[in-house]
């Protein structure tokens, strides 16, 4: 049987809890969507969605 490797985030000292947010852009180049996924730290959660680059 093979074994399943699992990645997990530790809550060590002085460690954040970091999530994976997914947002969908439109791309000015073709007009199709594209995703753009980026781990950031949970409280900037919402940052991240506010700011379009």
């Amino acid at each position: 049987m093979a074994k399943k490797a699992v990645a997990t985030f530790a809550a060590k000292a002085g460690a954040k809890s970091m999530v994976k947010c997914i947002r969908m852009d439109k791309s000015p180049k073709t007009g199709a969507y594209v995703f753009t996924e980026q781990l950031v730290e949970e409280a900037k959660a919402k940052e991240y969605f506010q700011n379009k680059k």
